[in-house]
């Protein structure tokens, strides 16, 4: 791929994913615009041995933009990293095509440990503010991870995660590629237990309620009884 095409398709992307671009220029000011040409550059230079000058482009990036992406790491076409500060990918992150990060993700390891250590992203994956994805797993394709969860092991395909430590809370048979970029609208597991919990209080104690209606009145029969054999007795003395 030219140059320029690499620079068009970039422009493209960004305005198509970011409503705040009103204007072609406004793309060259954009942090995610900036990294991943420091990024091309910088990964080109690692996969042919320059090591320090790999890192050297990838620093100047870091201090532009606030997102640091290893010049070892295998992103895809049409990452998107919305405002992006606090950003961290990982030297053997694999990210597939058409994925969106948003700010303070991380992309990392678990330890010191060597060999892929780093996680491997699907295609059309959305990984929300805050989000932090460890360990050598798939993040599967057209999955969406919530914003602040902590991922600790694989995602299956056209799941959604949320949560500390992160879980499935919703899995789709097949979602459309970036079907939404919304990041507030997922479910709430937490929201959704204590509505259970809610629900078999209320049940326990219409039971509860019930059975002591019950238990009243067969202790008012029995009061009943008790005053009818007094009586008996009185009439048979």
């Amino acid at each position: 791929m030219s140059f320029i095409k690499y620079i068009k398709e970039e422009m493209q992307l960004i305005k198509e994913r970011d409503p705040a671009i009103h204007s072609s220029w406004e793309v060259f000011l954009y942090p995610s615009f900036k990294v991943m040409l420091h990024y091309r550059l910088a990964h080109k230079l690692y996969l042919n041995g320059h090591y320090f000058w790999a890192r050297w482009v990838s620093q100047r990036g870091v201090r532009k933009t606030g997102i640091e992406i290893h010049p070892g790491a295998q992103i895809g076409k049409g990452l998107f990293i919305d405002h992006g500060n606090g950003v961290i990918i990982g030297e053997t992150t694999i990210i597939g095509d058409n994925c969106t990060l948003y700010q303070g993700v991380t992309l990392g390891g678990t330890g010191k440990e060597h060999g892929k250590r780093h996680p491997t992203i699907g295609n059309n994956v959305m990984i929300s503010a805050g989000a932090k994805v460890l360990g050598s797993f798939k993040i599967g394709d057209n999955s969406k991870i919530g914003s602040g969860s902590v991922v600790l092991q694989e995602v299956p395909p056209n799941s959604t995660v949320v949560g500390v430590p992160g879980r499935v809370v919703e899995r789709k048979k097949k979602t459309a590629p970036q079907e939404t970029m919304d990041q507030c609208n997922l479910p709430n597991p937490v929201e959704e237990d204590i509505l259970k919990l809610q629900n078999s209080n209320e049940q326990l104690a219409r039971r509860i309620f019930a059975l002591e209606e019950e238990l009243n009145y067969w202790k008012l029969m029995r009061k009943q009884e008790e005053k009818a054999n007094d009586k008996k007795a009185e009439e048979l003395e």
